[in-house]
């Protein structure tokens, strides 16, 4: 049994306009083509949860790429997700501080009463 690209698009909620663009960017294999149209194997589904999963996480197209095809074939699944969750982890927790810095510098400026930026700048040397 194959699956229509709309059919695809329906049952994993994704436009088929991305399912085309995973498939440009190796994503997902080749669609076989009938008569000019994709048509996929059910298991397309089940792989376009994962990259659904793996953007969810926040990982990039690049990195979700590494995930399916980056790692020797016979590592399983298991492994990959930890060798990848470990530096998206790493990555999100840089971001986190940056965010707490950011947000602690908004908090200062909301209580700016500086009648110029001149008197701010004077300020922040301070």
């Amino acid at each position: 049994m194959s699956l229509s690209i709309g059919d695809v698009a329906k049952q994993a909620d994704i436009a088929a306009s991305a399912i085309r663009y995973y498939e440009a960017e190796g994503l997902i294999p080749r669609a076989e083509r009938v008569n000019g149209r994709r048509v996929y194997d059910p298991e397309i589904v089940g792989r376009l949860a994962i990259i659904h999963l793996a953007k969810s996480a926040g990982f990039t197209i690049g990195e979700v790429r590494q995930l399916l095809n980056g790692f020797a074939r016979r590592t399983p699944p298991g492994r990959r997700w930890h060798a990848m969750a470990a530096a998206k982890l790493v990555e999100l927790d840089d971001r986190i501080r940056e965010a707490k810095r950011m947000k602690r510098i908004l908090l200062a400026t909301t209580r700016c009463e500086c009648p110029t930026f001149d008197d701010c700048s004077r300020a922040m040397k301070q």
